[in-house]
């Protein structure tokens, strides 16, 4: 039923988890200005998981997890330019060292939507951003090659530059600048395709990838793997823009979009305007493109140069993706629709409103491996989110719980192995309740936290924010597949 060596894991990000950023003597990164005017909720401590990692890491193997993704901060291990905390360094190899004593592989993300403060919120914009970037890939790698063969070089490319520069939901909070969105999604590439290399330098057998939180507009999301996988598909150089026009036909064809409505609208506009200003392909409407809207950016084609100088066909082992809803359609909402703890003004859907689509997960691994044979996938997130204000813990309007969704999705990806689909690994999003950019309202956790009660102004509780067992379930669930038991996911377990 599973492949030898098949991960299942839990995921987490270092300024989610740790804390102790962004306060005063603390490392700030490039969230700290949001903190300190008020614009968003503070950090604070996230769980401890930087003073007390263990507290994890046995909940996390008590799970039956063989597998733990951890994000390693940019901003502690050089809080100041040029200036290497080695006393922070050597905290993530003792925690990279406590998953491998407890059976776990460690999965290292090494940017996970942060970066030092003293780089400014605009670093992604800047020329050099790869290669100070390279700077710190190279001090971490070589800290911890000899221990850690997963990587994750950057988390959700897309979704950074889309809520950093499209949505305004990241520093620096900018809105429709599609210009420097295609800039920072060059620069990024750029700097996954370094970060690869040196990786596999430092250590051969090394497995990287970059996941893509799934978008069915093309341009946000599969675009990004096309180009890295390009040349291992057999596409020259001069070739690129004419393939990549036909890999945007092939994905659209693939990925069922409302026909009607406002969803069917906005899918419509979100992918006219994003391929309209791709520097790789044509606009939909058949006008050759290839430069961003800011005049003073030249057209971002850098990551192509990396990629055909790469020592290395494909600069992704596997094919990373996060699968929440990837239906672009389904995020717009009318202003003051019902939501999870009341109405909303927000044209948008809340996180505790997503709509849960098991099937499609099925159908997204089985779509992405169609297109690009040979790489095996990951699911490196997948989760349910519910919402908590002010201690009261919301139901979800559909009804649904974690170990429901456990159980759906999970199966998911059986069904995706049982159709010849070459899944090596499952982590869930994520082992705790924990700090979501600018709000601790969504509840992700197989375990939920009480910010209001505990010696540390937390406490861990033994049920998930919605009451359920969810780290039960999902207990079950990996111990009953790897017996060749698929009776654990059905629906009636307790």
């Amino acid at each position: 039923m599973l492949p030898s060596g098949f991960l299942f894991g839990v995921a987490t990000a270092g300024f989610q988890v740790e804390g102790g950023f962004n306060g005063p003597g603390e490392p700030a990164n490039n969230w700290s200005t949001w903190e300190r005017i008020g614009r968003i909720e503070p950090s604070g401590n996230g769980v401890g998981f930087w003073e007390h990692p263990e507290e994890s890491l046995d909940r996390a193997a008590g799970l039956g997890c063989n597998s733990f993704r951890l994000g390693l901060e940019w901003a502690r291990v050089e809080p100041r330019q040029g200036v290497v905390d080695h006393d922070a360094l050597d905290g993530y190899v003792r925690i990279v060292d406590g998953c491998l004593e407890r059976g776990m592989e460690p999965l290292v993300t090494l940017l996970h939507f942060t970066h030092p403060a003293w780089l400014g919120e605009e670093f992604w914009l800047r020329s050099d951003a790869p290669g100070q970037f390279h700077r710190w890939v190279d001090c971490a790698v070589g800290a911890l090659a000899g221990r850690v063969r997963h990587w994750v070089t950057i988390n959700e490319i897309n979704v950074l530059a889309l809520g950093s520069w499209l949505l305004g939901a990241f520093p620096p909070g900018r809105r429709m600048a599609f210009g420097d969105h295609a800039v920072a999604i060059d620069n990024l590439l750029v700097a996954h395709v370094d970060a690869y290399e040196t990786i596999h330098r430092a250590r051969p057998d090394a497995v990287v990838t970059t996941n893509n939180g799934c978008a069915s507009a093309y341009d946000l999301d599969r675009l990004l793997t096309d180009l890295l996988s390009a040349r291992s598909l057999g596409v020259d150089r001069e070739d690129l823009d004419p393939w990549i026009d036909e890999r945007r036909a092939e994905h659209d064809a693939r990925v069922a979009v409302p026909s009607a409505g406002s969803g069917a609208l906005l899918e419509r506009l979100v992918r006219r305007g994003i391929a309209s200003f791709s520097p790789y392909g044509s606009a939909p409407s058949g006008r050759r493109v290839g430069r961003p809207v800011d005049p003073g950016l030249r057209a971002p084609r850098r990551v192509v140069d990396a990629v055909y100088a790469s020592d290395h066909d494909r600069t992704l082992d596997t094919v990373g993706l996060d699968y929440y809803d990837p239906m672009v359609g389904r995020h717009l909402r009318l202003p003051w629709h019902r939501s999870a703890g009341g109405r909303r003004w927000e044209p948008a859907r809340a996180l505790w409103d997503d709509v849960p689509d098991p099937a499609g997960l099925a159908r997204w691994l089985g779509a992405q491996q169609a297109v690009t044979p040979g790489p095996p996938l990951w699911v490196v997130e997948n989760g349910l989110c519910n919402r908590v204000r002010n201690g009261r813990s919301f139901p979800r309007l559909d009804g649904w719980d974690r170990s429901r969704y456990l159980r759906e999705n999970i199966a998911a990806v059986v069904a995706a192995l049982d159709a010849g689909v070459p899944v090596g690994g499952y982590w869930h999003w994520s082992l705790v309740d924990n700090y979501e950019w600018g709000s601790y309202e969504p509840r992700f956790g197989l375990y939920g936290v009480d910010r209001h009660r505990g010696a540390r102004g937390y406490r861990w509780m033994e049920t998930d924010a919605m009451g359920g067992d969810a780290a039960g379930a999902y207990r079950r669930i990996i111990a009953g597949l790897r017996a060749g038991d698929r009776s654990v996911l059905g629906a009636d377990q307790t």
